[in-house]
């Protein structure tokens, strides 16, 4: 059962309670009051009537999830969408509803980004190692004639964060795996949609093929544009420094700048851990 009550703001007192389309929010008067020509601003200054819902919260008739991201701009003035948000003309509808003109203009700006509704601020970090390992195996040279050889691996490593989860989305289909049964693109770590590790060994030369496939390894290489991720097309990945090169075209051409390079700035395809920010 819900009752109007006019002349309500002269009594309203911190924290309010808002049912929104049957999603509770608490919040402030100051941040309900923000934007003092919106129709929020209006209610609870007491120039429009006020309804309450059975608990006592205040009752508004609209969508209770997207509320949320409102209420969220009007506490930071700061428009913060998920990487995957697929209501963007549902939330224009709401704030137009609500008469909030800075977030009309905002989600305008968010959409007309050089990168549209995926556009955001982000921070990136990449941490690159390079580990030699000795195999040591025997050679067949003839019946019952075996060769005791050695050689050295060199097992590559990236580990990237990136808090926008469509930019880790990206590199996945960006870098593909060379595998005895085909390629494949890597992905993001269980559970974990912002973090990737990338692992990789290029074949050495004196170290036979059926004994590099025997110890699971693989190469990275490169997606070509146009190709499936089975492809066997697309560059090779080396060494670290060129995973380095490739992630720094990618993430330039994102809207990221490098921020920190160690251990030497000077020398940024040889570092070890590299730090983009995105504004």
């Amino acid at each position: 059962m819900l009752q109007q009550q006019n002349g309500e703001s002269a009594r309203l007192r911190d924290p309010v309670c808002l049912n929104v389309g049957g999603e509770v929010y608490t919040t402030t008067l100051d941040t309900l009051t923000r934007c003092r020509d919106s129709m929020l601003g209006a209610m609870f200054t007491g120039q429009m009537p006020l309804l309450r819902d059975q608990h006592g919260n205040f009752f508004i008739d609209r969508d209770g999830k997207v509320f949320r991201y409102i209420l969220n701009y009007l506490r930071s003035n700061s428009l913060d969408l998920p990487d995957d948000f697929k209501e963007m003309s549902l939330l224009k509808r709401e704030a137009d509803f609500f008469q909030i003109g800075p977030l009309l203009e905002e989600i305008r700006q968010y959409e007309a980004g050089p990168r549209g509704a995926g556009w955001r601020s982000a921070v990136l970090s990449a941490d690159v190692d390079c580990q030699v390992r000795m195999l040591h195996f025997n050679l067949k040279r003839g019946p019952e004639n075996y060769e005791l050889r050695s050689c050295a691996v060199r097992v590559y490593s990236a580990n990237v964060f990136c808090t926008a989860g469509a930019f880790v989305q990206l590199l996945c289909a960006r870098f593909r795996y060379r595998a005895p049964d085909g390629a494949a693109n890597p992905r993001p770590a269980l559970g974990r949609p912002n973090y990737m590790r990338l692992e990789w060994v290029p074949r050495p030369e004196e170290l036979p093929q059926d004994l590099y496939e025997k110890h699971g390894f693989r190469e990275l290489g490169l997606t070509s544009p146009g190709t499936t991720p089975d492809s066997s097309a697309g560059g090779a990945i080396p060494d670290t420094s060129a995973f380095v090169e490739e992630l720094l075209k990618i993430a330039l051409a994102e809207g990221f700048r490098v921020d920190s390079v160690l251990p030497d700035p000077s020398d940024i395809l040889a570092c070890r851990s590299l730090r983009f920010v995105r504004y």
